[in-house]
């Protein structure tokens, strides 16, 4: 590590806790003392919360972001024979829900400038037999829902919201715009619980009643079971943390607004030309600071032996992986996803980092390419 630099680390959690900390004992051990840990006051109270604040009527909690995902494409009777149009540069639940159905993932390439699905790939991957488009809000920027809705006609539009709660766009708030929406409470996402949690978010009164018997295994009433669900429901221990981190996602999506134009402005000053910065877009809530650059690899490594700390999503795009090789899509059918797998890098944009600590990060960044930070 160099004398120079600041330690920065991709997330940092214990800055957030540290500010929360007697809220969260508070609401903790108000769910201890109730012993009501599965479902109950505090999930109701959370579905109600975060649909307001998604703009929906209905929520559902669920046990993760994935589940989320698996009910609402349960909740439309997917199964063999149907196709899902989705996006194959995202995490693997967003394809692989699809697949534990038995039904095929279509997959439409991104946008390269949004990371996000292209519509028009939307709109010509289009058969008789989609049942569903499940586009992917990446990395906190809201996919074009209005050119993505034109371009699914009558078929339904489910939105992985997992790493964009709060985001905004023309044609409104994420998981708010579809016919169902899906969040992952994962601890790193911009509202994470202390595990695994998820919600899905509608309008649509009935479809919300069937989410909620299928995450009870399909049964309403007790052992009376009208569908064949799964054991999808919330803990409750997670919904009260939630209930505490909810009122403040404004404010901590606002300081990831300001560390991303933070590090515009001290990429500018530092005339780092080899690097391309996501677009300065508004509502984007910046669940991730992914930049291109060449020599990707040898980057991190660079970052990482000076202490800060990067990631990269994701390194194979779906239509790549193993498992979905007898979708017979080989290398170059999906080629923005192919690029954007080997150029990007994802950068601290967590709320409580310093102004030293962003300085760290470019300087470092700059030391590669115009220092002697190659090997």
């Amino acid at each position: 590590m160099s004398a120079t630099s600041v330690a920065v680390p991709l997330l940092d959690l214990k800055a957030q806790y540290a500010t929360l900390r007697d809220d969260m004992e508070i609401a903790v051990k108000r769910v201890i003392e109730s012993q009501f840990f599965i479902n109950g006051p505090e999930v109701d109270a959370l579905e109600e919360e975060i649909a307001a604040y998604s703009h929906a009527a209905f929520g559902v909690g669920v046990s993760s972001g994935t589940d989320a995902l698996l009910v609402a494409l349960m909740a439309l009777d997917i199964g063999a024979g149907d196709e899902i149009i989705t996006s194959p540069y995202s995490f693997f639940a967003t394809a692989g829900v699809i697949a534990r159905l038995g039904a095929t993932p279509v997959f439409a390439d991104i946008d390269p400038a949004t990371f996000n699905i292209d519509p028009a790939g939307i709109a010509a991957a289009i058969t008789p037999r989609t049942r569903a488009i499940l586009p992917v809000h990446l990395y906190g920027r809201l996919a074009d829902m209005a050119a993505i809705s034109a371009a699914a006609g009558e078929v339904p539009v489910i939105e992985d919201a997992a790493q964009s709660i709060g985001a905004r766009g023309p044609a409104g708030v994420a998981g708010g715009v579809g016919l169902m929406g899906c969040f992952s409470f994962f601890p790193s996402k911009n509202l994470g619980g202390f595990g695994d949690g998820g919600m899905v978010v509608t309008n649509d009164n009935a479809l919300a009643a069937r989410l909620r018997i299928l995450r009870m295994h399909g049964m309403e009433p007790k052992y009376y079971h009208s569908l064949v669900g799964g054991n999808f429901r919330l803990d409750a221990l997670q919904a009260a943390v939630l209930r505490v981190k909810l009122p403040h996602l404004d404010t901590w999506s606002a300081a990831r607004r300001r560390n991303a134009a933070r590090y515009r402005d001290l990429f500018g000053e530092a005339r780092i030309a080899e690097v391309t910065l996501p677009d300065d877009v508004t509502g984007h809530v910046y669940n991730q600071f992914v930049i291109r650059a060449p020599e990707r690899d040898a980057l991190q490594t660079h970052l990482r032996e000076n202490g800060i700390g990067t990631e990269v999503y994701y390194p194979v795009p779906l239509h790549l992986q193993e498992c979905f090789g007898y979708l017979g899509i080989g290398p170059g059918d999906m080629p923005h996803s192919e690029v954007a797998a080997r150029e990007t890098l994802a950068l601290p944009i967590y709320p409580e980092l310093a102004d030293e600590q962003l300085r760290s990060v470019v300087a470092c960044i700059d030391g590669f390419f115009h220092g002697n930070g190659r090997s």
